[in-house]
């Protein structure tokens, strides 16, 4: 028997329909599921993952694309692929509208589906030399100010060279399925999600040149604060905020975790591209 993991934002189904009307469609075709609604502490993921990973073909995520990032974070030790059921707006992440549910489940329970296993990013904050904590992203890293307006002064080293200095309000460190989030908002580029490249888009540089950076994915980028200012802080895929002080580092790689994500669609990115600037 086939069994699944369901994983719902419950401000975005509050009585639950949607999430049992999958369990229903699941049971009907002979698999089981376990639900979780409310949300887990990371370390109770793991021993969940741990009970039920290795029998759990896939992770139904029920919300947004913020939705899926916390999933994709909660279990990428897992390396379970996950598919998203779109509750929200946009949903570039999720993969499936509400009204294509039962055609989705046929094809999940059928195995008709293709996986793409999505780069992370690794991001690593140092303070006077030592490592202060470690974070993965799947959309995103950021840069930002916090509290008052005022901009911040940092520079950017690629591989141990001083690529430029910025005065600007932050900069987004983007994997190219975080190209879609922030990073699009800001200006920068829209790429191929299956790509491999980082993506240095700064937000509102003190400057007129306000290019994307677009590098490989084996290269480092630090991120080292210059300025006297404090109220800074390092966000990761829009959830773990870390505050850092003046002269700390933030070094992003790609990650050797990656994010499976589950195509049951044959639309290529830019086919849902268009259909969701369209909207």
């Amino acid at each position: 028997m086939k069994h699944f993991i369901i994983i719902t934002n419950r401000p975005k189904d509050p009585d639950l329909e949607i999430t049992r009307r999958v369990q229903e469609l699941l049971k009907l075709r002979q698999a089981s599921c376990s639900v979780y609604a409310d949300e887990i502490p990371k370390e109770e993921w793991k021993r969940i993952l741990l009970r039920e990973g290795d029998r759990t073909d896939a992770i139904l995520v029920l919300g947004g694309d913020g939705t899926m990032l916390r999933a994709a974070r909660d279990t990428a030790d897992s390396q379970i692929p996950m598919l998203g059921i779109n509750l929200g707006t946009l949903g570039y992440l999720t993969e499936v509208e509400k009204n294509g549910m039962e055609d989705a489940i046929d094809r999940l329970v059928a195995g008709s589906y293709q996986v793409e296993d999505r780069m992370m990013l690794c991001g690593q904050i140092y303070r006077q030399g030592r490592m202060e904590e470690e974070n993965s992203a799947l959309n995103d890293i950021t840069i930002t100010r916090c509290g008052h307006l005022r901009m911040l002064y940092f520079q950017i080293y690629v591989n141990g060279k001083l690529l430029k200095e910025y005065h600007a309000d932050g900069i987004i460190i983007a994997t190219p399925t975080g190209s879609t989030g922030y990073n699009m908002s800001a200006g920068g580029p829209l790429v191929e999600p299956g790509a491999q490249m980082i993506l240095l888009t700064p937000v509102c540089p003190h400057t007129l040149q306000t290019r994307s950076i677009v590098l490989r994915a084996a290269d480092e980028i630090i991120i080292r604060i210059i300025g006297k200012e404090t109220g800074i802080e390092a966000c990761f895929d829009g959830a773990r905020n870390v505050e850092l002080a003046p002269l700390d580092e933030v070094r992003v790689t790609k990650s050797i975790k990656t994010t499976s994500i589950i195509k049951i669609s044959e639309a290529g990115f830019l086919d849902v591209l268009h259909r969701k600037m369209s909207d």
